[in-house]
């Protein structure tokens, strides 16, 4: 069977997951430069962050893509959808908030330049990216076993809860405070994979949005008010990011990385934030591998996994603080027709981008909203396969596992608006024993929607996973799944924060809480999760009637009314 390496599916793939990249990088720029004082401009960006995120990107999509033409070659399919690949965005946004902001505030206190200063949290966002790379790598050559014992519907509840909140609720919002720009490219859009309409000379709709989108900033928007149009585009910002533009060549970094751990005070305090990190970004990988296999593209776990890890450790070997990860969105990425080259081609566009210094200068010619609509789309996606393939009597399976991940959504934008307030913060309401605070936010709960945010990944799974096993009448199973949730709060890997002002971090059993914060640890809801396993396991003694099905090694495709 013929198996080309580029098909016309792969330029809306290609467009989706550029953009979502893209996303990432202007995410980089403006959060460095606010919180560690990097301009887009300095050499740390250009010779050093970019440079490395191209060698992690470049490897891993290239790999991908020839692992995705490989296992078609193999089954002899045309139909295989490569694994994305892209910088990892809660790493992006924690590393910056809790390792380098912190590092480059304590470099400043000590008396150091904002040059200098900015230098060391560079560094120790290195040491932080590579940590996660180890626990990535280290994660692969035991994940399968994870992946074995979870239902299908826990790990693909919480990429649901990922979607509807961080992806397409962000997106939603975006195409409509900019209408102008961004509705005539979601018109393309629905129209192209919603009715599946076939345009003019094979255009693909992705392209077809993003050039709409970008027309209508340049064209349209200006001649209207701007009380109908918004914002217009400003050919100074394009002019001005191409004078930066050049050829810079990876350096490797390893020097100033061993240096810097060969003096263990200053990066030991990190790990809190390290581990926890590694860990989910391992778990979360291997939910897509999952949601990949229930879209028809079974993948190894191991190799896959192994890959991530490699590409992460190569961004910290060249200089970019932001691990990699196996993005969320496969079965929209297969739906868009992409198969493996549209991973080729987003490595090579972003590697030559970042080289050459003109990742600012592509933000400033083609406006976000121009894009969006296609990542909207994948959000649809992922929310849908999770009940599409998963039996339907798990549903409600599903369902339960949305709930701390759109928490987890509610307080990223309740977080915001008390950033912006400044006066009182989050910490002033809860108060000091956050047990006992009723402190809400137009009805939702603050101390309820910390404890839910902290550790999502793990508490969506748990839940999801322990609704599965009751739904099938497996109490032993739920029990067990219950007092890994119980072991899990009480080591503080979830539930448990500490907060300072409007700043939250995690908590661990054994860490001191900062001078100045309010602390919260979750003793409470272990003794929960505990009651949780010692009712299941009477469960199982008072009710002892076989379980309704078992969960296989494909992860529980049975439906209970096969069963009857």
């Amino acid at each position: 069977m013929r198996n080309p390496f580029f098909c016309r599916g792969d330029l809306d793939g290609f467009f989706g997951l550029f953009v979502d990249n893209l996303v990432q990088f202007l995410t980089v720029i403006f959060l460095l430069q606010q919180r560690c004082n990097i301009a887009p401009d300095s050499p740390l960006f250009l010779r050093y962050i970019f440079p490395g995120a191209a060698v992690s990107l470049l490897a891993g999509n290239l790999f991908y893509a020839w692992q995705a033409h490989r296992v078609a070659k193999r089954a002899g399919r045309s139909d295989v959808t490569a694994l994305p690949y892209g910088i990892n965005t809660p790493s992006l946004l924690v590393f910056i908030f809790f390792v380098m902001g912190p590092a480059y505030d304590v470099a400043i206190a000590g008396g150091a330049k904002q040059d200098a200063a900015a230098r060391h949290a560079w560094v120790l966002g290195l040491i932080a990216c590579l940590g996660s790379g180890v626990i990535e790598f280290a994660g692969a050559f035991i994940a399968e076993r994870i992946r074995r014992a979870t239902p299908r519907a826990a790990l693909l509840s919480t990429l649901a809860g990922i979607a509807v909140g961080f992806i397409s609720m962000t997106f939603a919002l975006q195409i409509f405070q900019r209408p102008l720009v961004a509705m005539p490219p979601l018109a393309v859009i629905l129209v192209t994979y919603f009715a599946r309409v076939k345009f003019p000379l094979a255009m693909p709709g992705g392209l077809l949005a993003v050039l709409i989108g970008t027309l209508s900033a340049w064209l349209l928007v200006p001649w209207l008010p701007r009380s109908i149009a918004g914002p217009p585009m400003e050919w100074s910002l394009v002019s001005s990011a191409w004078e930066a533009r050049g050829f810079y060549l990876p350096s490797p970094v390893v020097g100033e990385i061993w240096a810097t751990l060969s003096q263990p005070q200053q990066w030991i305090g990190a790990l809190s934030v390290i581990i926890p990190m590694g860990l989910f970004n391992v778990v979360g990988s291997l939910q897509n591998i999952e949601s990949a296999e229930a879209a028809g593209d079974r993948y190894d776990t191991r190799s896959s996994l192994a890959v991530n890890g490699v590409g992460t450790l190569l961004a910290a070997a060249f200089g970019s603080c932001f691990p990699t990860t196996i993005y969320i969105g496969h079965p929209g990425w297969k739906e868009l027709g992409a198969r493996s080259g549209y991973s080729t081609l987003n490595g090579l566009v972003i590697t030559l981008i970042c080289l050459t210094g003109t990742v600012s200068t592509i933000a400033a010619l083609v406006p976000l909203e121009a894009g969006v609509a296609i990542v909207l789309w994948i959000g649809v996606i992922i929310t849908a396969q999770a009940y599409q393939t998963t039996p339907a009597a798990h549903a409600p399976a599903v369902a339960v596992g949305l709930f701390p991940a759109i928490a987890a959504f509610g307080w990223t934008v309740t977080q915001g608006a008390f950033l912006i307030a400044g006066q009182p913060t989050v910490q002033n309401l809860i108060g000091d024993v956050p047990a006992m605070s009723h402190a809400a936010s137009n009805g939702f709960l603050l101390h309820g929607m910390l404890v839910l945010e902290r550790g999502y990944i793990f508490t969506c799974m748990i839940l999801a996973a322990v609704s599965v096993f009751l739904i099938e009448r497996r109490f032993v199973a739920a029990a067990c799944w219950s007092l890994v949730a119980a072991l899990l709060t009480a080591l503080g890997l979830m539930h448990a924060y500490q907060i300072t002002g409007n700043v939250p971090d995690f908590l661990y059993l054994f860490q001191t809480p900062a001078d100045g914060a309010t602390a919260f640890r979750p003793w409470g809801i272990a003794i929960g999760y505990l009651a949780f396993a010692a009712l299941f396991a009477i469960s199982h003694w008072w009710f002892a009637e076989p379980p309704v099905g078992n969960l296989s090694s494909e992860h529980a495709l049975f439906d209970l009314e096969q069963a009857e």
